[in-house]
């Protein structure tokens, strides 16, 4: 019997949120989020699905890794020439959202992406292991090819090309830091109710905390 889509739901009932027990401070509300995932098992709890837009105006997602939250910033790591990198290139707005299912909870981000300063993409990159190095160096990120074997094939010919010597980033590849304007902290709850509070960083640089309707 096939399932029906429209017949799966489930309750939302682990834990709720109110706006006293919000702290003033986004970034500081964020982290004690993320200190919960990080200790909940959850899979993935520093994936974050980003959304750029292209010149149309035309969205688009993807899943990355935040890697630091560093001076009021987001950041991740990507090849500049990607399908993102290219469209943070011609609009530096950018979404970003956690969903961690086993405490019921999503974070959604809306900011501005700059590219992080050489130094520290290269500190970053010096960090990885040795054949996401390698992988990094190859791969036309978002770009066509014709077969994994012509990946593979890169992969081998690089990796040999770099034994025993130090594998320096390729210009293409580094850093974008996010500056947020705005945090939604969503947190599950029955019937639908769900809690809702938004952040918005208002023109004196304080964050205005608002609870939103479900």
């Amino acid at each position: 019997m096939e399932s029906q889509l429209s017949d799966i739901r489930r309750e939302y009932k682990k834990n709720k949120l109110a706006k006293e027990n919000l702290s003033s401070d986004p970034f500081e509300q964020f982290q004690h989020w993320l200190d919960d995932a990080l200790h909940s098992g959850e899979e993935e709890p520093t994936a974050m699905i980003i959304a750029t837009v292209s010149a149309d105006g035309h969205p688009s997602t993807r899943t990355v890794l935040l890697k630091g939250l560093e001076n009021g910033k987001f950041i991740f790591f990507t090849n500049y020439e990607s399908r993102k990198g290219q469209q943070l290139a011609g609009n530096p707005y950018i979404s970003l959202s956690f969903v961690w299912h086993k405490l019921e909870r999503q974070i959604h981000i809306e900011g501005k992406a700059v590219k992080c300063s050489p130094e520290e993409s290269d500190a970053y990159f010096a960090s990885r292991p040795y054949k996401s190095k390698i992988g990094a160096i190859i791969s036309p990120q978002s770009h066509v090819i014709r077969s994994r074997m012509e990946i593979m094939r890169a992969f081998a010919f690089e990796a040999a090309k770099w034994a025993g010597q130090t594998i320096k980033r390729p210009d293409n590849w580094g850093g974008f830091a996010v500056t947020p304007t705005r945090f939604e902290f969503w947190q599950g709850r029955e019937s639908r109710l769900h809690d809702r509070f938004q952040y918005t960083l208002e023109k004196d640089g304080n964050w205005k905390k608002e609870r939103l309707a479900p």
